[in-house]
C-alpha cells in the first residue's frame, strides 16, 4: 500500500534581488606557511576559478569526436578547427554540461550501446572542470526502433535494465540526471510510432516517473534527480503536485524555455518564476534558447511542425539575441531559487529545428551574444586576478560569487571555496 502526503504549496515570496546579494560570499581567509606559521604583511594573488551557479549548455557534439583529453579522432581538419574553436568557446565560457543519453541513439542496435564514444566526451569535459548532467534516460521521443513490438511487460524490464545500466556505468562522472522528460505529453504523444507511449499510457504519468526515479536513485544514491518539462501551462503544476503526494522525492525542477517564437519578456518570466517557485524546489532552467535571425511564426504549435532549410541570422536579430540574453540571465540569477541555466546549442551547425539560435556562427566564431554572456559570467560575475594584502596575522578579506577560488604568492599556490562559510584557512 502506498503512503501519499498532503501537500499544500507554500507561499512564495521570492524576490528578485538585482545586486545578487544571494550569489556572493565573503570569508575571512587565513594565510599559512607549511610550518602553520601566519603569512603576514605579504602580498598575494586572489583569483576566481570557478562558478557554484551552474552555466550550462549541451556538450552533444563531443560525443564521437573526443578520443584523448587534447584530440580529436578521425575528424577531417577542417571539423578538427571546427571543434577547437567550439571547445575553447565552450571551456571559456560553461561550468556544466548536458549529455545525450537519447535511448534510440545511445543503444542504436540492442546490446550496442555507444558507450565508450559518451565516456570519453565526459571524461574530457570533466577533466575541465565542467558538471555533467545526463539527458534523458526514458523518453517517448528517440525512443529505440528495436523495442517496437516487443510485449509491455518486456518494455519495462528493459527500460529498467537500461537505466540501471547506465547509471552505474556513469556515477562519479554524471551524478545528475533528467531521469524521465517531458511526461506531461508522455501519455498522449503521437508524433511518431514508440514504445514508451503505450507503456506511460498503461502505468500512468506518475508511476513512469516513479519507476524512473527510484531506479536512478536504488542504482546511486547520490546522484541529483530532477523533473523536467517544455509544459508551463498548469498541467505541469498539476503533475509536480500530483508526485509530490504520492511521496515521490526529487532534488531540482526542470523548466524549459525554448523561445523560437520571441523572447518571453520580463513580465511572462517573472509569472513562470513565482508559480513555480511556490514549490520552494530548486529551478534549473534546462533548455534555452533564443533567435538571431526572424522569429518563427507564433500560429505554429508544435515547434517540430516548422521546417525550413535556410533560417539566417539578421544584423538586427543579433543584437536582438544579445540584449534578450543579458536581460534573461540576470534576470534568472536575481533569483534565490534558480541554481543553473543550461542553453541549448552553442553552435548555429546542428542547431535544433536549423535555427539561429547559437552563440556561435556556424564556423564557430562568436555572436554577440556570446561576448555579452562571456562579459557576464567571466567578467561582471567573476574576479579576475588580484593583488591583496594579508594583515599582520595573515589574513584577508575576500567578496565574489560564490565558487572556487586560488591564492598565490611567490610561485606557490592554494585553492579554497567562497560560499557558505565565513571563515576559510589556507595553508601555502
Amino acid at each position: 500500500m502506498t503512503t501519499r502526503m498532503s501537500f499544500t504549496p507554500p507561499a512564495s515570496e521570492y524576490a528578485l534581488d538585482p545586486t545578487y546579494a544571494h550569489r556572493r560570499g565573503t570569508a575571512a581567509v587565513s594565510v599559512r606557511r607549511a610550518d602553520g606559521t601566519p603569512l603576514a604583511d605579504t602580498e598575494v594573488i586572489v583569483e576566481q576559478k570557478g562558478h557554484e551557479f551552474l552555466f550550462g549548455n549541451i556538450g552533444f557534439e563531443f560525443v564521437g569526436h573526443v578520443s584523448t583529453a587534447d584530440s580529436f579522432g578521425g575528424a577531417p581538419s577542417q571539423d578538427a578547427e571546427y571543434m577547437q574553436r567550439l571547445t575553447d568557446a565552450y571551456l571559456g565560457l560553461y561550468n556544466q554540461a548536458t549529455m545525450p543519453f537519447y535511448w534510440g541513439r545511445f543503444e542504436p542496435e540492442e546490446g550496442k550501446p555507444i558507450t565508450e564514444q559518451m565516456m570519453a566526451a565526459c571524461r574530457f569535459l570533466a577533466d575541465n572542470n565542467v558538471t555533467l548532467k545526463g539527458h534523458p534516460l526514458v523518453w517517448h521521443t528517440v525512443a529505440p526502433k528495436w523495442l517496437l513490438g516487443k510485449p509491455l511487460a518486456e518494455v519495462e524490464r528493459l527500460q529498467r535494465e537500461r537505466i540501471r545500466r547506465d547509471v552505474s556505468q556513469f556515477a562519479g562522472l554524471v551524478d545528475i540526471w533528467d531521469p524521465i522528460n517531458e511526461v506531461v505529453i508522455m501519455p498522449v504523444f503521437e508524433a511518431e510510432e514508440n514504445a514508451i507511449t503505450p507503456l506511460a499510457r498503461v502505468k500512468g504519468r506518475v508511476e513512469m516517473i516513479r519507476l524512473a526515479f527510484e531506479e536512478v536513485k536504488a542504482t546511486n544514491p547520490n546522484a541529483i534527480i530532477m523533473l523536467n518539462d517544455f509544459d508551463m501551462s498548469t498541467a505541469y503544476e498539476c503533475l509536480i503536485e500530483a508526485v509530490l503526494e504520492a511521496g515521490i522525492p526529487f532534488d531540482k525542477l526542470g523548466l524549459q524555455s525554448h523561445q523560437h517564437q520571441g523572447y518571453w519578456g520580463l513580465e511572462k518570466t517573472q509569472r513562470i518564476l513565482d508559480r513555480f517557485a511556490r514549490y520552494n524546489i530548486p529551478i534549473h532552467f534546462t533548455e534555452t534558447t533564443f533567435m538571431s535571425g526572424e522569429d518563427m511564426p507564433k500560429h505554429i504549435v508544435d515547434l517540430n511542425d516548422w521546417q525550413v532549410d535556410d533560417w539566417p541570422s539578421t544584423p538586427e536579430g543579433l543584437e536582438r539575441q544579445a540584449d534578450v540574453m543579458e536581460e534573461w540571465y540576470r534576470t534568472l540569477v536575481a533569483h534565490p531559487l534558480v541554481e543553473a541555466i543550461t542553453y541549448w546549442g552553442l553552435s548555429d551547425r546542428g542547431m535544433w529545428l536549423n535555427a539561429p539560435g547559437g552563440l556561435l556562427f556556424a564556423d564557430g566564431t562568436p555572436k554577440p551574444s556570446y561576448d555579452r554572456l562571456l562579459g557576464l559570467i567571466k567578467g561582471e560575475w567573476w574576479l579576475k586576478p588580484t593583488p591583496m594584502h594579508t594583515d599582520a596575522d595573515g589574513r584577508l578579506d575576500v567578496t565574489g560569487f560564490k565558487g572556487d577560488y586560488r591564492i598565490t604568492t611567490a610561485g606557490t599556490s592554494a585553492d579554497f571555496k567562497l560560499g557558505p562559510t565565513a571563515t576559510v584557512d589556507v595553508t601555502l
